[in-house]
């Protein structure tokens, strides 16, 4: 079976391009933080702070018992955007990335004629040496090399940072025994469990399962594409269709209260439907989501007839808030998601259309937001949170710096 598959993952890559910018952070332990508490968990940590255990998810307090000299840098998300792109063209440059499954991920298929090993070894080498020339040498990455996408993503996380994994066919599946069930793309927690309940432990005892146990681990045809996966077959995977759009944010110390929290809330959604409408989508259900300090939550959501209006799910959000628990303890974070997406051209037009005044008002909103600058115009009940939860990068949404990106 040929070598098809190349795919590069860039190291600790928040905390990289902080190190690549500021060279008085390079060798240095480096915590990339949402916002300056140490209530907060470090949203990435640079290979040396990894030496002392710190790791994306460490509370910042704990993070600085650990690691005394660990310098905690505040996210930049736009600056990550811009990285990213440039990280893509420099990728691209050498080899069409076909493509990005992630910020710091991206894949690649091999022309056929150039799946050779010693030709991969010599093309991922050229990738490395083309990032570090015009990105910058801060920027490593590791690349797998396999027949299918699903072993060159396991491949590259095998040996980090800077590595270079090539997994040939012969090398099925003795090489991946080594590794732990949850080092394999697609298996969290409760997939891990639900393999333990089917008496799959090893990556060993997965490889050789056959695919009528695995059809009934997984519930459905998922558990076939997976040992067809295992085996470096090239498995079909169906169109992903967008399901939901939304934005959550940690409130720093002073905005921990109802009235702060609200207009955070409402920039929130703000946010969220200003991409909704970017996507050609409309939404028929709104999620409210709240944390507390004690680590207590309440969340409900609300369903009615699809909208992309602003001033419709604000009054809506302000339906879900009124339902909320009076709790002593003050709010930590809080979330919106849009939920029941549907795409504008399989949308059915009401029978009795309410007025168009409100659609062209979010048209002309967005347009001029577009051509001056995000929040040029924004409805009022944001206004003291302007400041406030910026820019995010998810983990499958890379944003549109020109839609979502904040001042300079």
């Amino acid at each position: 079976m040929p070598l098809r598959s190349l795919v590069v993952d860039f190291n600790s890559f928040f905390a990289s391009v902080e190190q690549q910018e500021d060279p008085r952070l390079r060798g240095k332990p480096v915590g990339v933080v949402p916002l300056m508490s140490d209530s907060t968990c470090c949203i990435a940590a640079s290979y040396e702070a990894k030496h002392f255990g710190v790791k994306t998810g460490t509370n910042v307090g704990e993070a600085k018992k650990m690691c005394p000299g660990l310098h905690l840098i505040e996210a930049r998300h736009a600056k990550y955007v811009k990285y990213h792109h440039a990280l893509v063209e420099a990728v691209e440059s050498c080899l069409h990335v076909d493509r990005v499954m992630s910020i710091d991920e991206m894949a690649c298929e091999l022309p056929t004629n150039l799946r050779a090993t010693e030709q991969t070894l010599s093309l991922a080498r050229r990738i490395k040496q083309t990032i570090s020339q015009k990105v910058g040498a801060q920027l490593r990455c590791s690349i797998g090399i396999a027949p299918n996408v699903f072993l060159a993503k396991t491949a590259s996380d095998m040996q980090k940072p800077d590595g270079l994994v090539v997994l040939q066919s012969e090398d099925l599946p003795h090489r991946l025994h080594t590794l732990e069930l949850r080092d394999l793309c697609g298996i969290g927690h409760n997939m891990e469990e639900r393999l333990h309940r089917h008496g799959i432990f090893t990556v060993k005892a997965l490889c050789q399962a056959d695919k009528e146990l695995l059809h009934k681990v997984w519930g459905g045809i998922e558990g076939e594409r997976m040992y067809d996966r295992l085996r470096g077959e090239e498995v079909w995977q169906p169109a992903t269709n967008k399901t939901t759009i939304g934005h959550s944010h940690v409130l720093p110390p002073a905005k921990r209260n109802d009235a702060s929290a609200l207009a955070i809330l409402d920039r929130l959604l703000q946010k969220a439907l200003t991409r909704l409408r970017k996507s050609g989508h409309l939404c028929a259900g709104l999620h409210l989501s709240l944390k507390y300090t004690d680590k207590a939550r309440w969340a409900h959501d609300i369903t009615f007839q699809e909208t992309q209006d602003t001033l419709e799910c604000l009054r809506l959000l302000q339906q879900l808030w009124k339902q909320r628990p009076q709790r002593d303890q003050p709010l930590l974070a809080v979330g919106v998601t849009l939920f029941n997406l549907i795409a504008e051209t399989n949308h059915t037009l009401p029978l009795f259309p309410k007025s168009a005044t409100r659609q062209k008002l979010n048209r002309v909103m967005d347009q001029i937001n577009e051509k001056f600058g995000k929040d040029s115009l924004y409805y009022g009940g944001a206004i003291e949170a302007l400041q406030d939860a910026p820019m995010r990068i998810a983990f499958t949404h890379i944003p549109d710096l020109d839609l979502e990106a904040d001042p300079d």
